[in-house]
């Protein structure tokens, strides 16, 4: 038996962090995955980021992950979002080349000290005592480990469904790992179903592009990582099927292209729902709400007229075209009638048909917050095993999780991430306190502290932690504190500086009742919100320019310093909670005054923390109170 620190089941996105993750952090690391052409693959839409998405990337990228660096040297288009709508919501959001995105990803893989990557099906975990020891693979080989991270995907006993056909597959073309799913029952871990849908991909040469609205990319450098790249793209020219623009200065993009669904798409929809695995309930899994089939919009939606579809190319020399937003399992003649009811689409072909595919999951309350079973010590899980959707949940759920099993193979305490600190905290969090009932999507929505929570300054929340553990070097940290000090400096130099009457006049002339005759500090004027910054420091510039990403953060914390400060007096609150740890062995049925609901609930989720306790659905605040003088007892 080969023996390895952490093994890493899996390279999709999850797996590829995780591995990454261990090895760099000096653990003799094995990637074991059933096809190494396929690595870092994505399956669904070649896109990266948007709400909550990219802030995740942020955060991977501030902790010392690689998806956000890859995506920067890959990306065919990038954009910021929501950038009419406050700094809290704002997110870069990337549309990569499928094929050249999974080729860097492969190649930074290879060059990784320590990582040993082999082609094989793993289908058994070795248990021994309640620990986990090592895989078996397919050819009946052992490979020994102190860690193992699974991150399967939808690998797990799956099968796809186009209509009324199906077949045994995690993707089309690929096989599916069914033993795997009895050896984690027979680990004594319980699995739930899931399933998801996937559009059709036509041929750009059979698109009307004048028919369309083309969604234009950034006129301005806009990167994920902290550390932009350096050196020439990766990326071939665009191929000349495609109106491309007038390339920006910095980098040529593609733009994608917004098209709409009509009554005469739904009548095709409708027509045959029987038809639809989905809509006919012929899957057992539940599917995502918020990213459903579009025969399930035409059903929840009976009276909007047209649903938005996006065109977007899947790379820039490829002709497939990826149609978000027509996520589908009707048979191939279906969905080739409602993608011909559409002008632009009128002599579309199609590529790859859509398809719905359905598979096993481990309910994410058997996980501790470092994403370990509770079941089986040394065995952690990243991603769409987790019962997670997205490229982005899944690469940091394998960031975290490649960290702590290093961290717990060399005797280091793990690394935890509060709801406070990040969105990877929030999404940890949910998925360890909440019940699933469908696949977990992040959302914006999801954080309290959001506007804490930023895309802007992930690096200043995180990027200590990162340190601290091992993954982002002293020179990174160092820029890091840098920053922090620069604009900690520049807004004590602002408040310092006092404007008189006719300046704020000058800089604000709209302000309602006209500017206060005693004036105001170079501050108190930055946060009314019609004042840039920019307008400031032409008036009052400081001794040495202030990089862009500096700025920023002035800026923002100036004008919206009160409500930043009401979120940190909220998080201080909540702490003491938070920090409040519950003991592991802790009898909730000797709990006098624990009401039923509550204490069969805190049985089987085990919360850590009195704080975690109180997001648990059916722990009511009575029930808290009874816990906290129990604990005090």
């Amino acid at each position: 038996m080969d023996q390895y620190d952490v093994i890493v089941v899996g390279a999709g996105h999850a797996g590829c962090e995780a591995a990454l993750a261990a090895a760099r952090l000096g653990c003799r690391t094995l990637l074991l995955t059933m096809n190494l052409d396929l690595m870092a693959l994505m399956p669904c839409n070649p896109a990266i980021g948007g709400p909550a998405k990219g802030h995740l990337v942020r955060e991977i990228d501030a902790l010392g992950g690689e998806m956000g660096r890859v995506a920067d040297r890959t990306f065919i288009q990038i954009r910021m979002l929501n950038v009419g709508k406050g700094p809290a919501v704002q997110a870069p959001r990337a549309q990569a080349d499928k094929r050249v995105y999974s080729l860097a990803m492969k190649h930074t893989l290879e060059a990784t000290p320590n990582l040993h990557l082999k082609q094989a099906l793993v289908e058994g975990l070795c248990v021994e005592r309640g620990r986990v020891a090592g895989v078996v693979t397919q050819q009946g080989r052992r490979y020994g480990a102190r860690a193992v991270v699974l991150t399967t995907g939808t690998f797990l006993r799956a099968r796809i469904i186009t209509g009324e056909h199906e077949l045994p597959a995690g993707r089309a073309g690929e096989f599916p790992a069914n033993a795997l799913s009895r050896s984690l029952q027979e680990a004594g871990l319980e699995l739930g179903r899931l399933q998801t849908n996937s559009p059709p991909r036509v041929d750009a040469r059979t698109i009307d592009f004048s028919q369309t609205v083309p969604q234009m990319g950034s006129e301005t450098p806009l990167y994920f990582s902290f550390q932009p790249p350096q050196g020439p793209s990766l990326l071939p020219p665009p191929h000349p099927v495609y109106p491309v623009p007038q390339p920006t200065a910095w980098r040529p993009q593609l733009p994608c292209y917004m098209v709409h669904t009509n009554e005469r798409t739904h009548q095709v929809v409708r027509a045959n729902l029987c038809r639809s695995p989905v809509a006919a309930g012929l899957t057992q899994g539940a599917g995502p709400r918020y990213c459903p089939s579009i025969e399930e919009k035409v059903l929840r939606f009976p009276g909007k007229a047209a649903h938005q579809l996006f065109l977007e190319p899947e790379g820039m020399a490829t002709m497939e075209v990826y149609v978000q937003g027509m996520f589908t399992g009707m048979p191939e003649e279906v969905q080739l009638a409602m993608l011909r009811s559409i002008p632009a689409l009128a002599q579309a072909e199609i590529m790859r048909p859509g398809y719905a595919v359905e598979y096993d999951y481990v309910p994410s309350q058997q996980l501790s917050r470092t994403l370990e079973t509770k079941a089986v010590r040394g065995l952690f899980h990243a991603g769409q095993i987790n019962g997670t959707s997205g490229y982005e949940e899944a690469a940091a759920q394998g960031l975290l999780a490649g960290i702590n099993a290093a961290l717990a193979v060399r005797g280091r305490e793990p690394l935890l991430i509060r709801r406070d600190q990040g969105y990877l905290g929030v999404l940890v969090d949910d998925l360890v306190t909440k019940e699933l009932t469908e696949p977990y999507r992040l959302m914006t929505g999801h954080a309290e502290y959001r506007l804490l929570l930023r895309q802007d300054n992930a690096d200043l929340r995180l990027s200590p932690l990162g340190h601290a553990v091992g993954l982002v070097s002293e020179e990174r940290a160092a820029a890091v504190e840098a920053k922090r000090r620069a604009v900690c400096d520049e807004l004590e130099r602002l408040a310092s500086i006092w404007l008189p009457a006719a300046t704020l006049a000058a800089l604000d002339p709209g302000k309602p009742g006209g500017s206060p005759g005693e004036g105001a500090s170079a501050l108190q004027t930055l946060r009314r919100p019609s004042v840039s910054y920019e307008a400031v420091v032409a008036i009052a510039p400081p001794p040495a320019p202030l990089a862009g990403a500096a700025a920023e953060q002035v800026a923002i914390e100036a004008k919206y310093a009160g409500y930043i400060a009401k979120q940190e007096r909220e998080v201080a609150r909540v702490l003491r909670l938070e920090e409040h740890r519950i003991p592991d062995g802790l009898d909730y049925g000797a709990i006098v005054g624990l009401r039923t609901e509550a204490r069969l609930k805190l049985a089987a989720i085990r919360p850590a923390t009195v704080g975690q306790a109180t997001r648990i659905q059916g722990v009511n605040p009575a029930d808290i109170s009874v816990l906290l003088v129990h604990l005090r007892r």
